[in-house]
């Protein structure tokens, strides 16, 4: 699996494709957040900014190699495992990402009732939640699922939103956690939402690698 991973991160960063994604990461972020204001509701913003973020990435992972390479992946590692490696590697650098945003934003905003360990780690929790989520959306949309590009940009986009909105989202659960306690000064850690939105990742990543598996 080290292997595989390698070599999918190396297709990732020599096809620069993660550029796109990263820069709407820092510009959504740029934007949306300011320096001064209430550390938690911009952490909430960081946070569900990752989404469609991940998801776009695991898509970019997934769909990166040429058919002839992905064969020959396939044939060497299996297809299951080359596929699981495309989703590990496309949920992987978005966390990165939101790591450095959290605490970039944590250092910048308003700290007022809340320690700046607190806040990090809450940010941290919501921002994982937010990209596990975003990583589930981005592999149910993707091949074997969706081939076509068309149908799988509609899906993601439009499953990125849901995960946003719909009660019982770890990822709105997250988010709200923190918009809500940015009213009050004070947000419990969403453990919670942080432990569902990794149920539901690995119960999509098996969904997904089952499915490769059967294309052999």
């Amino acid at each position: 699996m080290t292997a595989l991973l390698r070599y999918q991160s190396g297709l990732l960063l020599r096809s620069q494709r993660w550029l796109a994604p990263l820069l709407l990461y820092v510009a959504v972020v740029g934007v949306g957040v300011r320096a001064g204001e209430p550390v938690l509701g911009a952490l909430g913003f960081t946070a569900a900014a990752v989404l469609p973020v991940a998801a776009w990435s695991v898509r970019i992972c997934v769909t990166q190699e040429p058919p002839a390479a992905r064969n020959v992946v396939a044939a060497a590692a299996g297809r299951g495992h080359a596929h699981l490696a495309a989703l590990l590697t496309g949920a992987a650098w978005p966390v990165a990402v939101a790591v450095v945003a959290v605490l970039l934003v944590t250092a910048a905003g308003d700290r007022r009732g809340v320690t700046a360990f607190a806040a990090a780690s809450t940010g941290l929790l919501a921002a994982l939640a937010c990209a596990l989520t975003g990583a589930a959306v981005g592999a149910l949309s993707s091949r074997p699922f969706l081939a076509a590009p068309g149908w799988s940009l509609t899906a993601l986009v439009l499953g990125s939103l849901l995960a946003l909105v719909t009660t019982g989202s770890p990822a709105r659960h997250a988010v709200t956690a923190l918009v809500t306690g940015a009213r009050s000064t004070t947000a419990d850690p969403p453990w919670l939402a942080c432990a569902g939105a990794l149920l539901l990742a690995a119960a999509t990543a098996a969904l997904s690698c089952r499915a490769t598996a059967r294309l052999e």
